[in-house]
């Protein structure tokens, strides 16, 4: 399991542990050591280095253009909400309150109400809706904004798993009926399984969760969770249908075409950076991070052999070899003459570049490059006048195993069980997400969390009539549910 490490002293330039011996050090060093991020001043919260903050905005573009192609708008609101906006909708205050930070002075001004800092958005959002919105010729209202938040709740923070503030898109949409809302919900979560496969190339299993795990102030909530290499499952992008509980609570309401007032229907959904931190630690290894080629900051790194003789050579070709990849690829030349080509192997493994380009001498005379795989190692000759298409070729490859080994990652480790016995067997021994019937009680799936320490993840959307009977209490299953131990 993952757990907050501080590393301020820590000086070796390379991975220490091994990601199987102890996941929570390699995470941390992983992290840290390959300057994807690096630990902010106040405690729980992270540095977004270049590295990083590109894979966000790659993944915030993809999104963004999915959404709007489909007709939902950019907006932004303060991050500062009243106390009193928060209190409305009381079920949603009450699942969030132990997070909120709140801001009480100005200058040496106490204020007359708290201001909390932004834990999400719907209530001040909501607060403005009610103005917006008059007739059914108003709706639909589909809108989300990109933002950063606070949640300060939790003692152990994770960098990019749990951290005190970080940043997503919240989407808050309004619609004239409950199907209309319903039925936004397979688009947004394909959008976010696009997003995962496609950039970060990570597989996640989509259900919908309990009563005890939905969101604060939802009817119901539905998650894409994610499975580490530690066996530990991580909630990723989530949608949550609200019907009209806040629209009761802040008076979201419309005139339809009879002529009637009535509540609008809500959907609220997000996907955050801890996408991030589960990217790394899914596809990392012991020499570091190893970066899907969507999401690479450099996408091929170029490193000169250069011994006595060939200097000029060697240059002159990895310049041309720079000059005709960077017009497609992130491309970078290490040039530097203070370090060996081995330091700068490893360097570059470490910061998870997806291509090595190797030119030396013989490379130089022969017009050819040696290009290595940061995924497998593996290389392979390229022709110089093929370069540009064989690199492209390689990273496309490397893009397609990764999320094969993600889905396979997954796969493996997905078991299917029908005793409590069997239940608590495989989650000692091997972890990872049971596949488990479930008789749809809370009782039964609160007894199993606090004997187990495993909850329910999510109920799978498609279900088939069931013969099998609880694994807890012995009744007649109504679902099949995904158990497992979670973040």
């Amino acid at each position: 399991m993952l757990s907050g490490v501080n590393l301020e002293n820590e000086k070796s330039e390379g991975i220490t542990v091994k990601k199987s011996e102890n996941f929570s050090e390699w995470y941390s060093q992983v992290l840290t050591k390959s300057e994807f991020i690096d630990y902010g001043i106040v405690s729980g919260t992270v540095v977004f280095k270049p590295s990083s903050y590109f894979a966000w905005q790659k993944i915030v573009e993809f999104v963004n253009n999915e959404f709007v192609k489909d007709g939902v708008e950019n907006v932004y609101f303060s991050m500062l909400i009243p106390e009193s906006l928060l209190e409305r909708e009381k079920t949603h205050f009450k699942g969030f309150n132990p997070e909120v930070a709140w801001v009480t002075e100005a200058g040496k001004s106490k204020l007359k109400e708290r201001l909390a800092i932004r834990p999400t958005s719907e209530t001040i959002m909501y607060a403005s809706y009610s103005k917006w919105i008059r007739s059914w010729r108003d709706l639909p209202m589909r809108y989300n904004q990109w933002n950063n938040v606070i949640r300060w709740e939790f003692k152990n923070p994770t960098p990019l798993i749990r951290t005190r503030e970080f940043l997503w898109n919240e989407g808050h949409t309004v619609y004239a009926s409950k199907e209309e809302a319903e039925n936004e919900r397979d688009f947004v979560l394909g959008v976010y399984q696009k997003a995962l496969a496609e950039l970060a190339a990570l597989k996640g299993v989509v259900g919908r969760k309990t009563e005890n795990e939905r969101f604060a102030g939802a009817v119901n909530s539905y998650s894409i969770e994610l499975l580490l290499p530690d066996g530990w499952a991580l909630q990723g992008p989530d949608f949550h249908n609200d019907g009209q509980n806040f629209s009761k609570a802040f008076d979201v309401k419309f005139l339809n075409r009879e002529g009637k007032y009535e509540y609008a229907w809500q959907n609220t959904y997000a996907i955050s950076t801890r996408v991030l931190g589960a990217m790394v630690a899914v596809h990392g290894d012991d020499k570091g991070l190893v970066l899907p080629p969507n999401l690479a900051y450099i996408q091929v790194v170029i490193v000169p052999i250069m011994k006595k003789g060939s200097e000029k050579a060697v240059l002159e070709f990895s310049q041309q070899i720079y000059s005709e990849l960077r017009t497609k690829y992130r491309t970078k030349l290490d040039d530097r003459d203070y370090y060996s080509p081995g330091y700068k192997y490893n360097e570059w493994e470490l910061k998870g570049v997806p291509i090595r380009i190797e030119i030396g001498a013989k490379e130089a005379e022969g017009r050819f490059v040696t290009a290595v795989r940061r995924d497998n190692g593996v290389k392979s000759k390229i022709e110089a006048s093929k370069v540009k298409e064989d690199i492209g070729k390689a990273m496309e490859q490397m893009q397609k195993d990764m999320l094969e080994r993600a889905e396979k990652l997954l796969k493996n480790n997905m078991h299917e069980v029908k005793s409590y016995e069997k239940f608590k067997e495989i989650l000692k021994e091997k972890k990872g997400i049971l596949v488990a019937p479930w008789c749809g009680e809370s009782e039964c799936e609160l007894k199993i969390k606090e004997e187990t320490g495993a909850k329910i993840l999510n109920v799978p959307l498609d279900q088939t009539p069931l013969d099998d009977k609880c694994i807890y209490c012995g009744k007649k299953a109504k679902y099949v549910a995904n158990f497992a131990r979670s973040y």
